[in-house]
């Protein structure tokens, strides 16, 4: 009876933070639904307009001044998606200028010939929106560092259209190893506010059909060893990324001639290559091997070389769509060799590939729920992410991951910034 009444006592106080919750959740959704749904149609169009103009990528160079410009007015140079992640541990934010610098940055980007994704600008955007949302409220740090989660997941949701695994995403990416569920709650309305306003204006969520074999000893094996295998481009991805970064602001300290350098370094890949097909997210690339089987065995390699290209002089935009692309061209080249369908080895190598660079296990399973549907699939698409996740050791896109890790004795955990 004691314990009963000290539950009662403390449920106005729990009812009290399920409404402020509710509240902001909803704020931020509608904030980052509205955003977000304006960034994909400007993304989309700016892609659809290039494709059209094909003349546009020679003004690459023209475009990566801008950038650079844009960045250096509000003062965002230095600021990306690890600059968010931070935030979701110390509660602290850059200013809000960020914003209109990821917006254009990334749609400039788009518009000329880059190849990059929409999410690493979503994260970003997303996270300042949560932050400034749970600033304006007047929260404590420790509610506004579950805003900018939320915001995260929300902005997340509105592009992909996938509102739980951009909530599981969200809470995954910043504590590698642990996943808080006091937050869940909040996070979920976010994204589930920012999804319906997003079709709302008919935006699309990511689906694909995929046809996944029955469950198979020998098949299961096969995918195991696939997954395995994808180890290779996650940490090809993941380090040429970094290290790329660094060596080009090494090599071309001024950041103007750099990204005027890696505008015309992109040209000429692009004209060597002979077509603009690496260009932008590469999500062609992607439906045709996960719905079609059809891909070019060396697509997966060059799509890591544009990117990398792309983002290490100073272009702007995310990482996580590049990942599909290459992990699905990998599977979709790897997996008939090793005796599996071309389109459900490509959806194999899309998941083991994402979950492998963001380092999100569960989130990634998740995702690919919404994205491809549940049924046997789910258990060939485990198995491989689990297996890549090991092989891939801690290689991963955001440095600012903190990695919760326990020795030998249960009760000492261990958190850490991600080494790369």
């Amino acid at each position: 009876m004691g314990r009963m009444a000290e539950d009662m006592r403390e449920y106005p106080g729990r009812l009290k933070r399920l409404g402020m919750q509710a509240f902001s959740a909803v704020l931020i959704g509608v904030i980052c639904g509205l955003i977000g749904t304006l960034f994909d149609i400007a993304v989309h169009q700016a892609e659809h307009f290039r494709l059209g103009h094909p003349w546009m990528i020679w003004l690459l160079p023209a475009a990566g001044l801008l950038i650079t410009a844009v960045y250096k007015l509000t003062q965002a140079e230095g600021h990306g998606t690890d600059s968010v992640v931070r935030a979701a541990h110390e509660g602290t934010m850059p200013h809000m200028q960020l914003i209109p610098a990821i917006f254009i940055g990334t749609v400039l980007t788009h518009l000329t010939g880059g190849s990059a994704g929409r999410e690493g600008a979503a994260l970003q955007m997303g996270g300042q929106v949560g932050y400034y949302v749970g600033r304006l409220l007047k929260y404590d740090e420790s509610y506004r560092r579950d805003c900018v989660i939320c915001g995260m997941a929300a902005f997340f949701s509105a592009l992909f259209g996938t509102p739980l695994g951009a909530s599981v995403f969200a809470l995954c990416v910043v504590h590698v190893g642990m996943m808080v569920y006091d937050n869940f709650l909040q996070t979920l309305i976010a994204a589930i506010t920012a999804y319906l306003i997003s079709l709302a204006f008919h935006v699309e969520p990511t689906r694909f059909h995929l046809t996944s074999p029955e469950p198979d000893l020998v098949m299961f094996l096969k995918v195991l060893l696939l997954g395995a295998l994808c180890a290779i481009p996650t940490i090809l991805f993941c380090r040429c990324l970094h290290e790329g970064e660094a060596l080009a602001e090494k090599l071309i300290e001024n950041a103007w001639i750099r990204a005027v350098a890696g505008g015309v370094l992109i040209i000429a890949f692009t004209l060597l290559y002979g077509s603009q097909r690496y260009s932008g997210t590469g999500m062609s690339i992607i439906v045709g091997a996960v719905e079609n089987g059809q891909i070019l065995p060396w697509d997966w390699i060059l799509k890591i070389v544009l990117t990398v290209l792309t983002m290490s002089f100073g272009f702007r935009g995310g990482e996580v769509v590049p990942s599909f692309c290459i992990g699905a061209a990998f599977g979709c080249w790897i997996g008939p060799l090793l005796g599996l369908p071309a389109g459900f080895a490509a959806a194999v190598g899309l998941a083991s590939v994402f979950c492998g660079c963001t380092n999100c296990l569960m989130a990634t399973l998740v995702l690919c729920v919404e994205m491809f549907g549940g049924g046997n699939g789910i258990l060939y698409l485990a198995l491989a992410c689990g297996a890549n996740y090991i092989l891939s050791g801690r290689v991963g896109f955001y440095r600012a991951q903190a990695l919760i890790i326990q020795d030998a004795d249960p009760n000492t955990i261990h958190h850490m910034e991600h080494p790369y």
